[in-house]
């Protein structure tokens, strides 16, 4: 967690050992710039797994295959990491959000599901997975990841609600006749409604987080089908190849911005 401003500027002492405490999680503090990388990261995901699957015409099920193994690939150098390192954390999510588009596609178009049986489905899974991370480990954690289970948990718990985002944009911006653009504006207005539930109600944390994590990936898909959708379906017709090389540029900056910050930060609170 960010401490307050008044508490660095009295006691630095005190937020440089939170930031050491910090250090031994494996991912990154829950600020503004994470909401912004991970909204960045969720549209990637959409263009991405639409230019895999639809532009290059490898189809779902392939393009899913491909996907799950650079998952894999990426989960394992994020989880061989003994510290945070922003490359192998934010490539796994970029993973989970192309795995979850085609995915999604899977089950809504290929299975014959439907956005609202596999909407259901997922959100149930969801559920079911943070009630088995606070009934395994005691609480439900979001910024401080140290041990193996809670990683795994966090993981698993973050594949299946991009996959869940993904089918939940489809529908609004589908079958609810909402379209692309309005669905964007959904679903921004709903992430704000719960960053006003975080300053100005008791909520918990936890929940608020993975509520915000879940409405991000729809905001996320809805955003890309904006870009690369033609005009004709309501789309700005940027290209998905195009637009994922844009969306990849302007996260590996901020990403690089934010760490340098950081360690700029650390380094001025070091011992003198």
């Amino acid at each position: 967690m960010v401490l307050p401003k008044m508490i660095r500027d009295e006691d630095p002492r005190a937020y440089q050992a939170a930031d050491e405490a910090g250090a031994l999680s494996k991912v990154p503090r829950v600020t503004f710039a994470f909401w912004v990388v991970k909204i960045l990261a969720t549209t990637l995901g959409e263009t991405g797994g639409d230019a895999l699957s639809m532009t290059l015409k490898l189809g779902y099920a392939e393009s899913t295959l491909i996907f799950l193994a650079f998952f894999l690939c990426t989960l394992f150098a994020q989880v061989k990491s003994r510290h945070y390192h922003p490359v192998f954390y934010w490539a796994v999510v970029v993973a989970t959000t192309t795995v979850g588009t085609t995915t999604s596609d899977y089950f809504d178009r290929t299975l014959g599901l439907g956005y609202v049986k596999s909407s259901i489905i997922l959100l149930c899974v969801v559920i079911a997975l943070l009630a088995a991370w606070r009934y395994s480990t005691g609480a439900i954690r979001v910024d401080q990841i140290t041990a193996r289970k809670d990683e795994v948990f966090y993981w698993v718990t973050i594949l299946v609600s991009n996959t869940l985002g993904t089918a939940l944009g489809d529908f609004v911006a589908t079958t609810t006749g909402l379209g692309f653009e309005r669905g964007s504006l959904l679903f921004a207005g709903l992430i704000a409604l719960v960053a006003l539930a975080h300053y100005f109600t008791s909520l918990p944390g936890s929940v608020l987080f993975w509520a915000a994590y879940v409405l991000t990936r729809p905001l996320g898909a809805t955003l890309g089908d904006t870009l690369t959708k033609p005009p004709a379906e309501g789309g700005l017709g940027l290209g998905r190849i195009p637009s994922s090389l844009v969306i990849a540029v302007a996260m590996i900056i901020l990403i690089a911005v934010t760490s340098l910050r950081k360690r700029a930060s650390t380094q001025r609170l070091g011992p003198d």
